[in-house]
């Protein structure tokens, strides 16, 4: 070999290195989170990674005695702990509280993509069996800790990664991962046997990416139920064939046992329920990955009977996504404009509506929404509860932080999911990593009042 040639080698690995180098660097951000929030966010070009930026926090769960940091004012309690993994949760009418505890189902992590997604899934926790249970917490005492648990539902009766749960015309719905079925249920029951009644399947094609189905009940008509689907991809790259039903709210009707697509183009809506001034339905959808540490950003919305939100093709109502084929630049003409941005790459996942809380008035008008926390994001975003202020209906202003301290550093003693209001006014949030329950509440909020006795339950 020549001399020529032996130089000529290195060179070359040079250039190689290079080349690799600039196709998996990682993209930080260059906007803060603040800028990319509220309903007006500052959206840069994007920059589209070869290899996505794994930046999650490693999961460590809590030492004894510590706790999150709540909001100036706010007060903070361990409503339960040592569960499995709790997501989402269900305050009934007399108080009690279910939890879903659950994962993903099993599924084969296959090529390049799916070396990423075990490996970031496993340094956030979110790898093992799912318990597929629905445990029903009482506070008996009244003191803001739980202390009877039972385990209302789990495998005998059919859960298969439960999520949602809603009570409506005297049954109990559970929105598993592939099925929404219901039972038999008035509140203050601690026992449920048997399996549930099927209505409706849900899409759980593989590898059913977006796994978690939510669904809330329509205050006016308990035959009509809303449930979220997540996409089946990034952003439609199995071909949409993979993702039909998926991307968006299907409005449920029971006695038919058949669906409708509510609206569409909603890449993974999560979180569900009515805003109490105008009686919309709401929802908080996580967005696109890989183009940057600024885009795009999750966000909270109305959801829109028949309106489209631009999943694949495009985001925030009127940017394309080159990366998708074909091209649809026409659909920027008739996709809907989210109505608050939420952050990139937050992981927004949780919401609840304030009309029940007594948090006092700075948290009186507005939706809390858990945020699970980024996983391809530098410097990270998300990893806490914030709060939306309305006015008239409509989100307006900055977020403002209710519950922070999750993200320590390089990890993560916990990661919020589900909050809901329990039946004193206090917000719970289900912290799937710490596997607790935190309860957030306001020690000056007067007492709630009693709701007043209609004439059908005096009599």
């Amino acid at each position: 070999m020549t001399r020529r040639r032996l130089i000529l080698i290195p060179f070359a690995l040079i250039v190689l290195g290079i080349i690799v180098w600039l196709m998996v660097r990682p993209h930080p951000a260059r906007l803060s989170v603040e800028a990319v929030s509220g309903p007006t966010p500052e959206l840069v070009e994007p920059r589209a990674e070869t290899f996505p930026t794994i930046n999650v926090a490693e999961a460590t769960g809590w030492e004894d005695g510590e706790m999150p940091t709540p909001a100036e004012g706010l007060e903070v309690n361990l409503f339960a702990d040592d569960l499995d993994h709790p997501r989402w949760m269900l305050t009934l009418e007399n108080g009690d509280v279910l939890v879903a505890e659950t994962r993903a189902p099993p599924r084969e992590y296959s090529g390049i993509s799916g070396w990423f997604e075990r490996r970031l899934m496993t340094r956030a926790g979110a790898l093992g069996p799912s318990a597929n249970r629905i445990t029903l917490l009482r506070d008996v005492d009244g003191d803001g800790t739980a202390d009877q648990r039972t385990a209302l539902l789990d495998e005998s009766n059919g859960m298969n990664s439960p999520f949602g749960m809603t009570v409506a015309g005297g049954f109990l719905y559970i929105a598993n991962t592939d099925a929404l079925i219901r039972f038999p249920f008035e509140p203050g029951q601690t026992e449920i046997e048997g399996e549930g009644e099927l209505i409706v399947e849900l899409p759980a094609n593989a590898p059913n990416s977006h796994w978690t189905k939510n669904v809330v009940a329509s205050p006016d008509d308990p035959n009509l139920l809303y449930v979220a689907v997540g996409s089946n991809s990034n952003i439609g790259e199995r071909g949409m064939a993979a993702e039909e039903n998926r991307a968006a709210v299907l409005e449920v009707n029971v006695e038919e046992r058949d669906f409708r697509i509510f609206a569409a183009g909603l890449r993974n809506p999560v979180g569900l329920d009515w805003e109490p001034t105008r009686n919309r339905l709401y929802t908080v959808v996580n967005e696109r990955d890989m183009l940057g540490g600024d885009l795009v950003p999750d966000y909270l919305s109305e959801v829109v009977f028949g309106s489209n939100y631009g999943w694949p093709g495009i985001y925030w109502g009127r940017y394309l996504d080159e990366r998708v084929e074909p091209l649809t630049p026409r659909m920027a003409q008739y996709a809907r404009v989210p109505d608050y941005a939420l952050g990139p790459h937050t992981a927004s996942l949780g919401l609840e509506f304030a009309d029940r809380a007594r948090l006092g008035s700075r948290f009186s008008n507005g939706a809390f929404i858990g945020q699970h926390g980024s996983w391809n994001r530098r410097p990270r975003s998300g990893y806490k509860v914030v709060f939306v202020r309305f006015e008239n209906g409509r989100p307006v202003g900055e977020m403002i932080d209710v519950l922070t301290g999750f993200l320590d550093g390089d990890e993560a003693r916990g990661r919020p999911v589900g909050v809901m209001t329990d039946a004193t006014g206090a917000l719970l949030v289900a912290d799937d990593v710490g596997n607790r329950i935190w309860r957030v509440s306001n020690p000056d909020a007067p007492p709630r009042e009693p709701e007043p006795e209609t004439e059908e339950a005096a009599g």
